[in-house]
C-alpha cells in the first residue's frame, strides 16, 4: 500500500530548507492526516538524524525526508568573482566578510547512507534525479522514492528509474526550482496536464497552492495530492522568522532570482533581489556560500530589504493558524470546491 493511499487528506507539507520545516511542523501535518516532510538540505547528517528521531517521538504517522542532489553543472569562476566584488561593499557595511565561493555535495552520500541504515517512509529528491542504484536501494528497504520535476520529459525519466511518485513543481512555487535545468517556466496546470498525459506514476502537484479551491483544481487536473509550502510558513509550528512571516503576510509580489544562491528561487521581491538579479551568476552552492554571511547579518538585523524571503506567488493567502487546521480546512475547502463544480456541471447541456 502506498503512503499516498493511507492519507486522510491529500495535503503534503513541502520540505522547506533553512529553518521552516521543523520536526514540530512535520509531525503536526502527518498527525493531522497529511504528510509532513523534513528538509535535509543545508544541515549536518547528525542534525537530520536528530530531526527524524524527534518526528518519530511526536507521531507514528508516515512522514518524508527531502534530499538535495549534488549539482553536476560547472560554474563560471570569473562571473562568481565579479559578483563577489559587487557584493563586497554591501557586506562591509554590515561588518561582515563574504564567504568562500566553494562547491560541495551537501553531504549527500552520508545522508543517503543514513537513510538506508535507518529507513523512513518516503524520501524525495530535488535538484535533479537520483541514480537508479539509489532508487533501488531505498525501495529495497521499504522506503518510497519521490522525484521532483519541473519539465514533462524529466517525469518520464523519473518513471523509468522506478520512482513511486513524481512531484510536479510549477514556476509559481516558492523557494528553489526543484528540477534541472532550473531555467524552465512551466506553470503548474500546463505542466501537470502534460505530465499526466505521459507519466503513469502518481503525481503530487506543487506551486502556488495555498487554499482549498487551488488544491481542488490540481486534483481535478490529475494530481493524487497537493504539496503546500507557503501555506505553512505562518503556522506556529514552522521555524519561519518574524521577518519572514511578515513578508508572507504582506502583498508584495514575488520573483525568481539567482541573486541569493546561484540557483533560481522564488521569494518576495526586495531591494537586494532587484539590485542584483540581472547580474547574479549561475553557481550553486558557490553563490550560496558566498552570500551566506551577508544574509545571516541581514536576518540578525531583521532587514527585509536584503534577506531572502522565499514564498510562492499566492503567499498573501497564507494564514497564521496551526498546521493541523491548515490541513483540515484546506482539504475540506477543496472537497467543497469540487462538489460545487460537480453541481454546476449538472446544469451544462
Amino acid at each position: 500500500m502506498s503512503v499516498l493511499s493511507t492519507l486522510r487528506h491529500p495535503i503534503i507539507a513541502a520540505p522547506m530548507a533553512g529553518g521552516p520545516s521543523t520536526p514540530a511542523l512535520v509531525a503536526a501535518v502527518s498527525a493531522a492526516g497529511g504528510l509532513g516532510f523534513l528538509a535535509a538540505g543545508m544541515i549536518e547528517t547528525d542534525r537530520l538524524l536528530a530531526d527524524v528521531a524527534e518526528v518519530r517521538s511526536r507521531t507514528d504517522r508516515p512522514f518524508g525526508v527531502n534530499l538535495f542532489l549534488p549539482d553536476p553543472g560547472g560554474v563560471d569562476d570569473a562571473a562568481i568573482r565579479a559578483y563577489a566584488e559587487r557584493l563586497a561593499p554591501q557586506a562591509a557595511r554590515r561588518g561582515v566578510s563574504l564567504g568562500e565561493a566553494v562547491g560541495g555535495d551537501d553531504a549527500y552520500p552520508e545522508k543517503l547512507a543514513a537513510l538506508l541504515a535507518d529507513p523512513v517512509p518516503v524520501v524525495s529528491f530535488v535538484f535533479g534525479l537520483p541514480d537508479r542504484a539509489a532508487v533501488s536501494a531505498l525501495r529495497e528497504r521499504g522506503t518510497e522514492v519521490w522525484a521532483t520535476v519541473t519539465r514533462p520529459d524529466a517525469a518520464i525519466a523519473a518513471a523509468d528509474l522506478g520512482v513511486d511518485a513524481v512531484v510536479v513543481q510549477g514556476t509559481e512555487a516558492g523557494g528553489h526550482r526543484g528540477g534541472l535545468p532550473d531555467d524552465d517556466d512551466y506553470g503548474l496546470l500546463p505542466l501537470l496536464r502534460l505530465t499526466a498525459a505521459r507519466c503513469d506514476r502518481p503525481l503530487v502537484a506543487a506551486g502556488g497552492l495555498v487554499d482549498g479551491p487551488s488544491v481542488a483544481a490540481v486534483l481535478a487536473a490529475g494530481a493524487a495530492a497537493a504539496q503546500l509550502g507557503t501555506a505553512f510558513l505562518r503556522c506556529p509550528e514552522a521555524g519561519s522568522s518574524p521577518m519572514h512571516r511578515a513578508a508572507v503576510a504582506g502583498a508584495a509580489p514575488t520573483a525568481l532570482t539567482r541573486a541569493y544562491t546561484g540557483k533560481r528561487a522564488r521569494g518576495v521581491a526586495n531591494d537586494f533581489l532587484r539590485e542584483h538579479d540581472a547580474v547574479a551568476p549561475r553557481g550553486y552552492p558557490q553563490v550560496l556560500h558566498l552570500t551566506r554571511p551577508l544574509l545571516v547579518a541581514a536576518r540578525r538585523d531583521a532587514d527585509a530589504s536584503v534577506a531572502n524571503l522565499w514564498a510562492g506567488q499566492a503567499h498573501p493567502l497564507a494564514r497564521d493558524v496551526p498546521a493541523a487546521q491548515v490541513v483540515a480546512e484546506v482539504s475540506a475547502d477543496a472537497r467543497a470546491a469540487l462538489a460545487t463544480v460537480v453541481e454546476r456541471s449538472s446544469r451544462w447541456g
